[in-house]
């Protein structure tokens, strides 16, 4: 696998992956694809994760936004998605791609977290982000999509879709978006451990954590 240096002018550009403003589940998709295929990541995906961000109202504030108007990056959202890139090296920082993200592309865990997520920052709970990790393998093998949210009621889009096919799942899945965007605070895991790791590695929907446990999970996760 490359050694990917977080600050090479190479891979912050996102200009090198395909990215359809607001399809950021389909975007995550095809850059967990991109990244293996160059190297960049396992070739097998297997140290990417997809992580959908939202919570049971579908309103979540994120900074550092390309399409916010504000100074500050800051737009409220119903869901978004991203990929963390786990590093074995202890010395290295985990790393989050964000195609959506004024912050440089890849950046560590760590930055990503105080100036996206912004936990210090006082919010009132129906604020509160909710986290879903899906190992990557996984979630390549069963998401599908066929954008049909991106419709509204007469039949219209409601944003330009993407040029390429709608993804369909391994099994024949044609949409199934809703499941992965479903959290809520109650699914949230009590606590991190080795059942933890379990079903983040074999189940579909992957696990929920909470604001304060994203970098108490990858910190569990074992070096493959």
């Amino acid at each position: 696998m490359a050694t990917l240096n977080p600050d090479s002018s190479s891979s912050s550009s996102s200009a090198r992956f395909d990215h359809t403003p607001n399809y950021c589940e389909e975007n995550v998709y095809l850059l967990c694809k991109k990244l293996a295929e160059d190297g960049i990541a396992k070739a097998d995906g297997s140290d990417l994760y997809v992580v959908f961000i939202s919570n049971e109202k579908n309103q979540i504030p994120l900074w550092h936004q390309k399409a916010s108007h504000r100074a500050d990056g800051i737009m409220l959202l119903d869901y978004h998605v991203i990929c963390l890139q786990k590093r074995k090296e202890s010395n290295l920082s985990h790393l989050v791609w964000d195609l959506d993200s004024s912050l440089p592309i890849p950046s560590p865990l760590a930055t990503y977290i105080s100036e996206t997520i912004r936990p210090s920052f006082q919010l009132f709970s129906e604020f509160q982000r909710v986290f879903r990790v899906i190992h990557a393998p996984i979630f390549l093998q069963f998401f599908a999509s066929d954008r049909r949210h991106m419709k509204d009621s007469d039949g219209n889009w409601t944003n330009p879709p993407p040029s390429y096919d709608v993804i369909a799942a391994e099994d024949g899945t044609v949409h199934n978006l809703n499941e992965y965007m479903e959290m809520s605070s109650v699914n949230v895991v009590k606590s991190i451990g080795a059942d933890t790791i379990d079903v983040l590695s074999t189940q579909k929907l992957g696990v929920v954590v909470g604001e304060s446990q994203l970098e108490e999970l990858f910190s569990h996760i074992p070096d493959n």
